[in-house]
C-alpha cells in the first residue's frame, strides 16, 4: 500500500484506498492507480495505492484479505497520516470495482482483542466510488476472466452468489457513486446497473452516472472532453457528503 499526500495546507483528512482493475490478474497500476492518487491529493485527499495479490495463484478471500488490510491500516494510522477514521473511503476500477464493492458487502467491525492494532479497526469503507466496475459473478454478466482469476474454474454456487455483490447490499452498506458507459463490452453496464437497484432497494444513498460512449478502462479519461467529466462530477458528490471540507 503506497501513500500520497495531499500538500499539508489542502489536507482535508478524507482518505480514499484505490484498488486498481485487471481482471484480478493483473493490475493497471498507472492510468488507475498513481494517476487517480495524484488527482485525489490534489483536491486535498490522502490517497492509498494497493497492490492485492491476484489469480490464478490465489483466490478469494486472500483478494479480500488484502482490500481488508488496507483499509484497516488507514484507518488505524489515521492520526499518523492526519485523516478523520470516520472518512475513509475506497475507489476501484473494473475488477478493482469488485473489490472495492466486496469491501462494502461484506466488512465486521474489527476484533477489539487482536494483539495486533491494525486488526482491531473496522474493515468498513465509509464511502465507495466504483468505476466502470465488475459486480457479479453470475455468468450471464459476469467478466468471465475476473471470475475464474477470483473463483476459481468451478465455483461453488453458494461461492457465486456470495461474491455477487449486488446480492449482498444491507442498509448497512456505504454511500456508493458508480461510472459505467452504455458502450461498455468488457464490462457490461449491466453490472452497475444490478447495483444501483440494490441499493436503491435497501435505501443506501447513491448516484450513477452512464455515459454513451466511452468503452471500458478510461481511467481518469483525460483526453476526452465528455467523458472526463465523470471526476468532476464525483467531486460533487464528495462535496455534497463534506468530504472535501477540512475537517
Amino acid at each position: 500500500m503506497t501513500p500520497y499526500l495531499p500538500r499539508q495546507e489542502r489536507a482535508n483528512g478524507t482518505a480514499v484506498v484505490i484498488f486498481p482493475g485487471g481482471g484480478y490478474q493483473h493490475l493497471a497500476m498507472g492510468h488507475e492507480g498513481i494517476d487517480v492518487a495524484n488527482w485525489l491529493a490534489g483536491r486535498g485527499i490522502t490517497a492509498f495505492v494497493v497492490r492485492y495479490r491476484l489469480g490464478p495463484r490465489y483466490h478469494h478471500p486472500v483478494m479480500l484479505g488484502d482490500a481488508q488490510r488496507a483499509i484497516r491500516t488507514a484507518r488505524s494510522r489515521a492520526e499518523e497520516f492526519g485523516v478523520d477514521p470516520h472518512r475513509i473511503g475506497v475507489i476501484g476500477f473494473s475488477a478493482g470495482g469488485h473489490l472495492a464493492s466486496t469491501t462494502g458487502t461484506h466488512f465486521d467491525a474489527g476484533s477489539p482483542t487482536s494483539d495486533d492494532p491494525i486488526e482491531r479497526a473496522s474493515s468498513r469503507p465509509d464511502f465507495m466510488l466504483l468505476i466502470y466496475p465488475v459486480i457479479t459473478m453470475r455468468e450471464s454478466v459476469a467478466h468471465g476472466g475476473s471470475r475464474l482469476n477470483l473463483l476459481g474454474a468451478h465455483p461453488d454456487s453458494a461461492l457465486v452468489q456470495l461474491l455477487s455483490n449486488e446480492t449482498q447490499v444491507t442498509r448497512d452498506t456505504p454511500p456508493t457513486f458508480i461510472v459505467h458507459s452504455s458502450d461498455d463490452r468488457t464490462v457490461p453496464v449491466e453490472n452497475s446497473l444490478l447495483l444501483y437497484r440494490a441499493l436503491r432497494a435497501a435505501s443506501v444513498p447513491v448516484e450513477m452516472h452512464v455515459f454513451e460512449h466511452g468503452g471500458h478502462g478510461f481511467g481518469l479519461a483525460a483526453t476526452d472532453p465528455v467523458l472526463s467529466a465523470w471526476t468532476t462530477l464525483c467531486e460533487s458528490w464528495m462535496r455534497r457528503r463534506g468530504l472535501l471540507t477540512p475537517r
